[in-house]
């Protein structure tokens, strides 16, 4: 309780007043933006029958819904295909509620309640995602530096424009980087935490890893012959992951081959009736929005990215 009150009374300071007129920026740019390239903005539902499922270490939280049990949404990833399809080029701020391990807590990223924003395109593939991404990422980031020179003076950060385009890292490239720095890290799963971090400390500016190893991340990703073409956007100076990304696996029999083999048939059953009736190619991208926050400022830990914050573990 003493922490909630503290927090309440941070509302007053500068440096939190100044982290909420950027943040408030963040979310102008990104609809700028995103309506500029002929993007519609939907609303996100809150919860839902089914919900992504791909999230490391973290578990949903359910509700009881007239006697059925729905999720609250962790992130809107198996929903955008289906708007995607029919509308081409869709964007939400997604509300996202996660169970993440109490060990998360520490790591200066993780909140268990934030918002995401949700990113889907018809008939693209993983590279427009990422070009997109990075666009994006750089728009906001010149318009914040134009904006907001006084909330960042309070806060004292000066950061860069980053060039385009981003580096790119395969995922074996990134493992490579991870061993060389003397971390521990497997070329047939996706990086952790602390890797992650380690790796970002050796950029100066965003940069991508792609092509993570099959199976190592969810049934949505499509599979090439070898790995998921799949992508992580990290930022620099050890913040760690800001975007996951990818080209999504639309067609029925290959997904439920993914969801057999994961055993979450149980889950999916009313998502695998949908792609019977027919779902178009689409790629995508979710971008944290406290995430974002929390590096335009330069914040040490995430949890001074927003009022109200909710800490895995309570």
């Amino acid at each position: 309780m003493r922490d909630k009150i503290r927090e309440y009374l941070a509302l007053k300071e500068p440096k939190m007043k100044a982290v909420l007129k950027i943040q408030s920026e963040i979310m102008y740019s990104i609809r700028k933006f995103l309506k500029k390239e002929g993007f519609l903005e939907i609303r996100a539902p809150i919860f839902e029958p089914f919900t992504d499922p791909g999230i490391r270490g973290s578990k949903f939280f359910e509700i009881d819904f007239y006697g059925k049990t729905y999720s609250l949404m962790s992130a809107l990833t198996v929903h955008k295909p289906l708007l995607a399809t029919h509308l081409g080029k869709i964007f939400s701020f997604c509300p996202c509620a996660r169970r993440e391990p109490e060990t998360s807590r520490d790591t200066g990223r993780h909140l268990s309640e934030f918002y995401q924003v949700e990113i889907e395109m018809l008939e693209k593939d993983y590279e427009d995602a990422m070009k997109l991404a990075e666009r994006l990422v750089s728009f906001v980031i010149s318009e914040i530096k134009k904006k907001c020179e006084e909330e960042l003076k309070i806060l004292g950060r000066d950061i860069k424009v980053p060039s385009l385009p981003f580096k790119r890292l395969s995922h074996k490239e990134a493992v490579d980087l991870a061993k060389k720095l003397g971390f521990e890290a497997f070329y047939e799963k996706e990086l952790p935490w602390k890797v992650e971090r380690a790796i970002s400390m050796q950029f100066d500016k965003p940069f991508f890893v792609k092509f993570y190893p099959k199976d190592s991340r969810s049934f949505y990703d499509k599979d090439d012959s070898d790995f998921q073409l799949s992508f992580d956007l990290l930022y620099p100076e050890g913040f760690g992951e800001a975007i996951s990304g990818s080209e999504r696996e639309f067609e029925y029999e290959k997904v439920l081959k993914k969801l057999k083999k994961s055993g979450d048939i149980g889950k999916f059953e009313l998502y695998l009736k949908i792609l019977k009736e027919g779902v178009k190619p689409t790629a995508g991208f979710g971008l944290g929005l406290e995430r974002l926050t929390r590096f335009i400022c330069g914040l040490e830990h995430i949890q001074d990215a927003a009022p109200f914050t909710k800490l895995p573990g309570g």
